[in-house]
């Protein structure tokens, strides 16, 4: 992927999960919003087509946007600040899940646990690779094991996103394992 489709990826994904009104994107109530309208908006900044737009939501590491069954509409899978309601329903977890992160956020989170803070969830994967993938972005790498089942098991909701990112509202300290061999 090109530099110039990087930065075109992240404010794709910055209007559809944050700030829609910076392009004048309008979401529905559940994240949808026209594909046309979309690059219309995002032409005078990027040369967004659909075809780019296909190559950012099916990148190579986790599907980040999905489009409605004719193809019309797109909307990011999580991540979200702004409100909607992605109509995921509740799911299972398996017994561990992963949470990547950075060095400097392990003092806060050991304190109190991870945090939605800005976001609609906390997001976590199912294995390492994925969690040491999303932790690198941030800095030096911190993983934890979540005790996910105990948490299921004493009625914390999870969902399971489209691209397989798992989603709760928090998680508290007693079901965090930092891994010292990440």
């Amino acid at each position: 992927m090109t530099d110039n489709n990087k930065r075109m990826g992240k404010y794709v994904s910055m209007l559809l999960r944050h700030h829609p009104e910076e392009a004048g994107v309008i979401l529905d109530e559940h994240g949808w919003t026209d594909v046309k309208d979309l690059i219309e908006k995002v032409n005078p900044r990027y040369p967004l087509t659909e075809e780019i737009l296909h190559q950012l939501a099916f990148g190579p590491h986790k599907q980040k946007y999905e489009f409605s069954e004719d193809g019309r509409r797109i909307r990011a899978v999580h991540g979200h600040s702004v409100k909607v309601d992605l109509g995921y329903e509740e799911t299972q977890p398996p017994e561990i899940l992963y949470h990547g992160t950075a060095e400097k956020y392990r003092e806060s989170i050991e304190k109190s646990g991870l945090e939605k803070r800005n976001r609609q969830y906390v997001h976590l994967s199912e294995n390492t690779e994925q969690a040491k993938a999303v932790g690198l972005r941030h800095g030096k790498l911190v993983l934890y094991s979540v005790k996910a089942g105990e948490m299921h098991d004493g009625g914390y909701v999870f969902y399971r996103s489209k691209s397989g990112v798992w989603l709760t509202d928090s998680v508290p300290v007693k079901y965090l394992i930092r891994m010292v061999d990440c």
